[in-house]
């Protein structure tokens, strides 16, 4: 792949060995957040890199991270078969930020999240490196008081 780089992450197997141990709620939860977590140098970055339109605002105001998609991009996601276990979304939600990013045949792209990603990834993947063991382990700490106190009512 032209461009593209490799990177190559220890520990994982172990990692997704803990996480499936959790109840699939509380795996899904532990993901999202530290999915959420990671995403924000790359928010602030794009938000950075993105233009103000003059008509409308800003794309810089719109999106930001979550793991809902509006219906517009629910709809365009239904045409792919991946579906992966936890989705976590970051970028604007504004249709504009489409041609700003590629341009069209009467305005040159302008792009603002290709670059904020490229500058961003090493870091996103850093801090899901960093956080998720822990984050695991803290929601296995939470579920142990939960079943603690369950047990203790009777």
């Amino acid at each position: 792949m032209a461009g593209g780089f490799t990177i190559k992450v220890d520990g994982l197997k172990d990692l997704d060995r803990a996480l499936g141990e959790l109840p699939k709620t509380t795996a899904k939860a532990t993901l999202r957040r530290v999915g959420i977590k990671a995403l924000k140098p790359f928010d602030a970055a794009w938000r950075a890199n993105a233009e103000r339109n003059r008509l409308t605002g800003a794309l810089d105001g719109s999106g930001g991270i979550g793991t809902k998609l509006t219906r517009r991009q629910a709809q365009q996601a239904k045409k792919s078969d991946d579906k992966a276990f936890v989705e976590v979304y970051a970028g604007p939600n504004n249709p504009a930020a489409v041609p700003a990013e590629f341009g069209t045949v009467d305005q040159s792209p302008r792009p603002f999240m290709r670059p904020a990603w490229d500058a961003t990834a090493g870091q996103t993947l850093q801090i899901v490196s960093d956080e998720l063991g822990a984050e695991i382990d803290k929601s296995a700490k939470r579920l142990a008081r939960k079943a603690a106190k369950l047990a203790a009512k009777g």
